[in-house]
């Protein structure tokens, strides 16, 4: 079905028409039990629901691998409108606002299994989708984008390998094989940035599982497991580069597909031209105030970049104790000692061999700007620290729901940070605080178009590369293009950042009141509410301040 057309029947989630019913949901709702609609929802009834709806969301299991296959999605599709019927027929209507958003957001994840029923379907669309092997880990709650629910996360290993461990990580290498052939079976779509861009996430399985095989090859059992996930991969991703040479078809999934995703499953109050709008905006404010801190700096010496591992440890030191002296000083949070760890998590490492990636021209000039944005780190060991006692918020998101709030906090703290003056003394730094917004709001174009179908990969990656400001999102690097992929995989993502900043500059303005910026009550606030949808942090905090 055309994706325009099915955008049509995307009703059973539609916030903006919710007694528009699809015929499967009006017998649902018609056949759930009266009592169901009639005493308020307790606590207790909400976390039920979604520990027994996180069950249901995976796939079903055929000797032990997830099945992704036409009957056994269909099936699961057909049994979606019974839990949204299920989520529906609690009565929050007196209740906190906090259970009020937890329904909400369980209501958002559903919503979020049903377009990709309906729409993205990445087990018939996206062969990155059964890429299962994962050397690195990621910043945020859930790994980016979507992936066979069959993760082998060897960065968590801890070698030598317990007995449990090893039996765990035998069970998730021979899901491989036999997953990676089911996906020659099900991968059916026309989408060529899909396939043409594939490559580069079974390359990284191909590579974690080199790296894996020698630390193993002292154990029978795992060595033949590596071995066999290999070759397997190797075949996998040769199959690919031959089918990709056959796609001709889009990989957006179209403006109206978009707007639904955004109202209903990343709760976002914008709309995709709202979105275009905003990000145009950003991308010309941020190339001009650039170059007004240019021209405020022409007489300054030019910032030049680390080129060794310890000129930037230096400047990693220092940026660092900058950055927790000015937290502390000024009061702006409730700090606890772990915090001093989070706050120095440096993914990756640094490598000062050119040519850089776009982060990393920035690191090498100066750290405290992406420890600003590593803040993701932040929220990770706080809700390691204090566990939310809200089932619901105890759980990563699917779908990456927490999205604007995690990137978008994290891109507002830079320039927020920057005019509480954290950058005193610090001019050259100041431009590169626009030097990343640009890029942010440069990239998120890109995605905007390539879901319109209007831009391909490729031209998306062209337009981010030379509107970044000064040439740093190189086309032949990794970046530009693995960005790219990571938008066309998850719609709304790269949008995140810029739009999560608004929604934290509108929080700000209502926190605020005319007043000074109450920094602490919007830091701890944030770690108070815990990684939901921005949207529902901003309503959960405002109200706060009534």
């Amino acid at each position: 079905m055309p994706q325009e057309v099915r955008a049509k029947t995307r009703v059973a989630c539609d916030s903006a028409a919710p007694m528009r019913l699809s015929a499967a949901l009006s017998l649902a709702l018609t056949l759930a039990p009266l009592s169901s609609l009639a005493a308020p929802a307790t606590p207790q009834d909400v976390a039920m629901l979604f520990s027994q709806w996180r069950d249901f969301q995976r796939p079903p299991r055929v000797n032990g691998v997830p099945d992704y296959s036409p009957k056994a999605m269909a099936a699961q599709a057909k049994a979606l409108p019974g839990w949204f019927a299920k989520v529906d027929g609690l009565d929050v209507s007196g209740a906190p606002l906090s259970l009020r958003n937890d329904v909400r957001f369980i209501r958002a994840e559903m919503c979020g299994l049903d377009f990709d029923h309906r729409v993205l379907s990445p087990w018939t669309r996206d062969p990155s989708f059964y890429v299962t092997v994962f050397a690195e880990g990621t910043d945020q709650p859930a790994r980016e984008a979507e992936w066979a629910d069959a993760p082998v996360e060897l960065w968590a290993l801890k070698f030598p390998l317990s007995t449990d461990a090893q039996r765990e990580l035998l069970a998730g290498l021979r899901i491989v094989p036999p997953l990676l052939a089911q996906a020659k079976k099900n991968l059916t779509a026309n989408t060529r940035d899909l396939w043409r861009m594939a490559g580069g996430p079974i390359g990284e399985q191909v590579r974690a599982l080199d790296g894996l095989a020698p630390k193993v090859a002292s154990n029978a059992d795992l060595a033949a497991a590596v071995k066999a996930a290999q070759t397997a991969t190797e075949d996998y991703r040769a199959w690919v580069e031959q089918q990709a040479k056959t796609k001709t078809g889009p990989s957006g999934v179209g403006i109206a597909n978009y707007n639904w995703y955004l109202a209903n499953v990343a709760l976002m109050p914008y709309t995709h031209a709202q979105l275009v709008t905003l990000h145009e905006r950003e991308l010309g404010r941020a190339r001009a105030t650039l170059a007004a801190e240019e021209l405020k700096n022409r007489a300054l010496p030019p910032q030049l970049p680390a080129t060794t591992v310890e000129e930037h440890q230096r400047r990693f030191d220092e940026a660092l104790k900058t950055w927790i002296n000015f937290l502390r000083q000024n009061d702006f949070i409730t700090w606890e000692d772990w915090m001093t760890e989070a706050l120095g998590v440096l993914p990756g490492g640094f490598n000062p061999k050119p040519p850089l990636e776009f982060f990393s021209e920035v690191e090498a000039r100066d750290p405290l700007l992406m420890r600003l944005h590593m803040w993701h780190f932040m929220d990770l060991r706080f809700v390691a620290h204090h566990p939310p006692a809200d089932p619901v918020r105890a759980r990563a998101p699917l779908y990456n729901l927490s999205a604007s709030r995690t990137e978008g906090f994290a891109t507002a703290l830079e320039e927020l940070m920057m005019h509480s003056g954290l950058f005193e003394g610090r001019p050259r730094s100041r431009e590169l605080v626009y030097v990343m917004l640009g890029q942010r709001a440069a990239r998120a174009l890109g995605g905007l178009h390539m879901h319109d179908n209007t831009w391909t990969l490729e031209q998306a990656s062209e337009f981010a590369s030379k509107a970044t400001p000064r040439g740093w999102l190189r086309l032949d690097g990794h970046t530009v293009r693995g960005e790219q992929l990571l938008w066309l995989r998850r719609p709304s993502y790269g949008t995140t950042y810029i739009a999560g900043k608004a929604m934290t500059d509108d929080l700000i303005a209502k926190m605020s009141k005319n007043g000074p910026l109450p920094m602490k009550a919007l830091l701890d606030g944030m770690n108070r509410t815990g990684l939901l949808p921005m949207s529902l942090v901003v309503e959960e905090l405002a109200a706060g301040t009534q």
